[in-house]
């Protein structure tokens, strides 16, 4: 079975449905169906036409979930005059309504969890089951948000225009989910993104899929033998995935080239610069300040602004660094830890320790508090000699 061919169908099924009259819940709920069916009719080999099959048997499904409901008799009389579809798409078909659906599933009524989940649900195909384990809840938790995400766009028209910015932000979200179960997040981000890429000539868009395939390439080295998180100073650059990197780079300075800077271009471009120098010393820190300058007065994100103050510490010194550190709100996260390593690289092991142990107590996961608390600790034994 072609998992991956029927992933990509989905939003063109259910863009079809949609267009023959079915809601855009109800067309979801087919087309899941159909998916359920695919699995197990397809085990070796698929059909000769697979959207076809997966359109006729999506619209039965429909149907049938139709006539079920007594209540709704308009929808009957529809039902009866309907003759039985064929696998054959008509004129109506042919048309592509990915982007509608990206636009649908990152509407700015829904929450960020609830746009992320709907998003794999109807443009990413992947099942409830699946969601639920990459985001390690129950899978009843995650039928109840997906279902109230899609009350919520109900009454949003599938044709109306979106946010592509709203669309970018949530595909972030999952691309820095990482990857857990059987579903590897950021890969389903990068796949939705190439397929976003390939509808619209947005400059951010291109951005965005470049800092994806940036970070990407260095998955390979982020963690050790022992899964224990490698920094990216002490990472095996070797380890890191070439081709990603220029692919990443070509479609970073195809998207610069047209002078139309957004964050994620920005972003991009330190990510660029990381992957450019061929050890960690010879990283161009001057540029990644002038970059994390135009990312601040694009955004005025307080996470850019930390970022900055460890590049800072890089190109003009620690102590350079921990005045711009002193400007921020010490609450920020993150902001403990990169304390801890301004001060240890100034060389003032004693505070570096204690802030090492406190930011360890706040981190956001479990191998990042691991690093933290193995930093404070190296620091204290040398201490103690």
């Amino acid at each position: 079975m072609n998992e991956p061919l029927l992933r990509e169908l989905v939003p063109a099924v259910i863009g079809v449905l949609v267009r023959r009259g079915a809601d855009f819940a109800a067309a979801e709920d087919a087309v899941q169906d159909a998916l359920v069916e695919a699995v197990r009719r397809w085990p070796d080999d698929s059909p000769q036409d697979p959207k076809g099959w997966l359109v006729t048997v999506a619209w039965r499904k429909f149907l049938d979930s139709v006539r079920a409901d007594a209540s709704r008799r308009r929808r009957e009389e529809l039902v009866e005059a309907e003759p039985e579809p064929v696998p054959v798409p008509d004129r109506g078909e042919t048309a592509d309504d990915t982007l509608q659906l990206y636009f649908l599933c990152a509407h700015p009524s829904l929450t960020p969890a609830s746009a992320v989940a709907l998003t794999l649900r109807a443009v990413g195909g992947l099942t409830t089951r699946q969601i639920a384990q990459a985001y390690l809840v129950p899978e009843a938790t995650m039928a109840q948000r997906i279902s109230r995400a899609k009350r919520t766009v109900s009454g949003v028209r599938f044709d109306q225009s979106g946010d592509v910015s709203t669309v970018l932000r949530v595909l972030y979200l999952v691309f820095n989910e990482g990857y857990s179960g059987d579903v590897d997040l950021a890969a389903e981000a990068i796949r939705l993104t190439r397929q976003l890429a390939a509808k619209t000539s947005d400059e951010e868009v291109a951005g965005l899929l470049a800092l994806m395939l940036l970070h990407h390439a260095r998955r390979p080295a982020r963690t050790g033998p022992d899964g224990r998180l490698v920094p990216l100073a002490e990472q095996d650059r070797g380890l890191w995935n070439t081709q990603l990197i220029a692919e990443g780079v070509e479609m970073l300075q195809a998207a610069l080239v047209r002078d139309r800077l957004g964050e994620f271009q920005a972003q991009a471009a330190v990510a660029a610069l990381h992957a450019d120098a061929r050890t960690a010393e010879e990283t161009d820190w001057v540029q990644i300040v002038e970059w994390y300058d135009e990312l601040v007065r694009l955004t005025d994100s307080p996470v850019a602004r930390l970022n900055r103050a460890v590049a800072v510490g890089e190109a003009d010194g620690p102590r350079a660094g921990l005045a711009v550190l002193a400007g921020l709100d010490p609450s920020l996260p993150r902001h403990t830890a990169v304390a801890a390593y301004l001060h240890e690289r100034d060389g003032d092991p004693v505070t570096a320790a204690r802030l090492y142990a406190r930011a360890a107590r706040s981190a956001p996961n479990i191998p990042e508090r691991d690093h933290l608390t193995r930093q404070a600790a190296r620091l204290n034994a040398q201490l103690r000699r």
